[in-house]
């Protein structure tokens, strides 16, 4: 049974261009007011946005975090998100394509994983005005007769190095994810072969060293094993794609390599407590 590779309402970025063409690869908008998106969807662009005053809620891939002033809120391509902003909410968000996005990552610094478990962060006032700054000139430079992409580039570069160097120490977690670099590799791994490899050894043989010891790096490091690290994974796809896609049930257990409906639901519900119809709705 052959079916489409995604499912989801993604919306691309030519979507929000409006005088830009269809290849454009960054994007520039100003957010003032009360605005909604009350259905989760996700973009196949990365979204940075710049809370100089901000209220309300923002959820990402299930997960609420408070909007307030002086924030940044990252959204990764293919990340479900759905916010609710009130109206004395000023900001400012670059989208940038998923082309772009892959030059951009190493600006960042430190492994996506990473950021996924702290996608919204307060900064200082130094920081903001830095970011500020060049998301303004990011947006003069986008109205020119002539843009100089190259000079665009370059700023989101440093906006990319501003927001690492916000982050770098800010949680506690911090050196956990990042003095290992095997943590990192292994999420990366996860992410690439989910649906079709459950098994440590796997990922292990991936990284050159023994099941053995990927567990012990994960349980010294995350305090969690590394097969459930990987059914954490194979569960937020599970979430997203009931709660955003147009897929049955029938289809989400395919794609998701489980042997029937039953292993499913019962994988769903030791995770969640909820049956998969239950979350769906």
């Amino acid at each position: 049974m052959s079916q489409p590779s995604d499912y989801f309402p993604i919306l691309g970025i030519h979507e929000f261009a409006e005088k830009q063409s269809q290849g454009c690869d960054l994007l520039f908008n100003e957010l003032s007011g009360a605005r909604s998106i009350d259905e989760p969807h996700k973009h196949d662009f990365f979204i940075i946005n710049l809370f100089e005053k901000g209220k309300g809620n923002h959820i990402i891939d299930f997960v609420e975090y408070q909007v307030g002033d002086h924030q940044i809120h990252l959204v990764f391509p293919d990340q479900v998100h759905q916010w609710t902003i009130e109206k004395e909410t000023v900001a400012y968000q670059l989208m940038i394509s998923r082309e772009w996005y892959e030059n951009f990552l190493p600006a960042l610094r430190f492994s996506s994983s990473y950021y996924f478990q702290h996608p919204a962060f307060t900064i200082s006032e130094e920081i903001y005005q830095l970011l500020l700054h060049e998301f303004q000139a990011i947006k003069k430079e986008l109205h020119e007769e002539k843009t100089f992409w190259e000079v665009i580039k370059k700023r989101s570069e440093l906006i990319g190095l501003l927001i690492s160097k916000s982050v770098e120490g800010a949680f506690k977690d911090f050196e956990v994810y990042n003095s290992n670099p095997i943590i990192s590799k292994f999420l990366n791994l996860i992410d690439e072969h989910f649906k079709t490899e459950r098994s440590v050894s796997f990922y292990a043989d991936k990284l050159s060293i023994s099941a053995n010891y990927l567990n012990i790096v994960c349980k010294k490091n995350l305090n969690s094993s590394a097969s459930s690290l990987i059914q954490d994974r194979i569960l937020l796809e599970a979430k997203r794609l009931l709660k955003v896609s147009e897929m049955t049930v029938k289809d989400i257990v395919y794609d998701l390599g489980f042997y029937d409906h039953a292993s499913f639901s019962k994988f769903f519900k030791a995770q969640t407590g909820m049956t998969p119809s239950q979350f769906k709705e």
